[in-house]
């Protein structure tokens, strides 16, 4: 499939060759290599995002910002079709992009140290505060309701009403506990209509993977820019504290493995800060634990919603996986606000004292 799309793009495909590439769940990945350089062919997953063209708009725009404002950012821009498109469309296989493929640069899986988790963190946070000029009604939301809370509280009720009896039953206790969490939604409608808290271009999506190394492992850039969009910054930082604070995946079984490194959280709140403290509110500085509260809350109920109906969504590889996988952000979320006097102490260092956000 993806040879058939080359053509869209390079005059020369005799001598390419490609492989599967990355970690990517949502869209197809290939790696393209000829004799002189490399490519990042993708295929968009329609299923998902159902206007392809709207994220090609996004990055038209995001790069013509920065191109004007910031042209020193490392932004990894596609490459246009030889007819001079953003993407190249198959009538039987969809939509596709060509990208540069980033020479001795690499991505990451898994946060292990502290500084993996800072050069993530500054990325993600400087993406923002070189964008903060932009007009964001020229940006598409290219996922609706991507990160409502509102709306997935009201999905998780509707199905406890009308789910599957006996997962119901199993799931009680599951059920109950987030039914009682459920002020973390109340603090996320009292932010939605709090106007210190600011629209801004937010990622949507900062798993570490989602950031670009140097051979010394130094944060380069952001890509897979699929998700971003106008949003409020508690999506990226929630992000962040959900994917890298514990050494343990969403998809460990063994809840005593989850734990928050509090290592870890000093370095996402010295690399975030260190390029968006002078952006944020004070009300937005003082969320930033709740934001992790938030995402993980969020991603709870989306499991847990998706067991109860029989899996629809995230689908399960054995039984009861969307019940594991929501008792492991539950165990999560649990250890987070056993943390958060700790985790305070050291937000509010960082907080009023800037001179400490400095590389780590």
């Amino acid at each position: 499939m993806e040879q058939q799309i080359l053509p869209a793009y390079l005059k020369e495909t005799a001598h390419l060759s490609t492989e599967t590439f990355g970690s990517g769940l949502i869209n197809t990945t290939w790696k393209v290599t000829d004799k002189n350089r490399s490519y990042i062919l993708q295929r968009i997953n329609q299923d998902v995002f159902k206007h392809p063209e709207w994220i090609a708009s996004n990055l038209r725009q995001i790069g013509s910002y920065l191109k004007t404002h910031h042209p020193d950012y490392l932004f990894v821009e596609p490459v246009k079709t030889l007819d001079n498109q953003d993407l190249a469309i198959s009538k039987e296989a969809g939509y596709f992009r060509l990208l540069p493929f980033i020479k001795d640069s690499h991505s990451i899986d898994v946060v292990t140290e502290p500084s993996q988790a800072y050069e993530a963190a500054k990325q993600f946070g400087r993406f923002t505060a070189l964008l903060e000029g932009i007009k964001l009604d020229e940006l598409h939301t290219t996922i609706a309701d991507f990160h409502n809370l509102t709306l997935r509280f009201r999905q998780f009720e509707d199905a406890i009403a009308s789910g599957i009896p006996d997962r119901i039953q199993k799931a009680g206790p599951e059920i109950d506990y987030l039914k009682n969490k459920s002020g973390i939604v109340t603090t996320y409608q009292h932010i939605c209509n709090n106007p210190s808290f600011h629209l801004r271009v937010t990622h949507h999506d900062t798993k570490i993977s989602n950031v670009l190394l140097d051979a010394s492992n130094k944060g380069l850039c952001v890509i897979d820019l699929d998700t971003v969009m106008a949003g409020y910054f508690i999506s990226d930082v929630g992000d962040m504290l959900r994917t890298y604070l514990s050494p343990a995946s969403e998809e460990e079984t063994d809840l005593e493995k989850i734990c928050i490194r509090t290592d870890i959280f000093e370095a996402i709140v010295k690399g975030y800060l260190s390029e968006m403290n002078a952006i944020l509110s004070d009300d937005e500085r003082r969320a930033f634990i709740y934001a992790g509260k938030f995402m993980i809350y969020m991603q709870a109920i989306r499991f847990l919603s998706d067991y109860l109906i029989g899996d629809t969504y995230y689908g399960a590889r054995y039984a009861d996986h969307n019940l594991q996988r929501a008792r492991n952000q539950i165990r999560l979320l649990q250890e987070l606000e056993a943390k958060e006097p700790e985790l305070t102490e050291i937000l509010n260092r960082y907080i009023f004292h800037q001179d400490q956000t400095t590389s780590i």
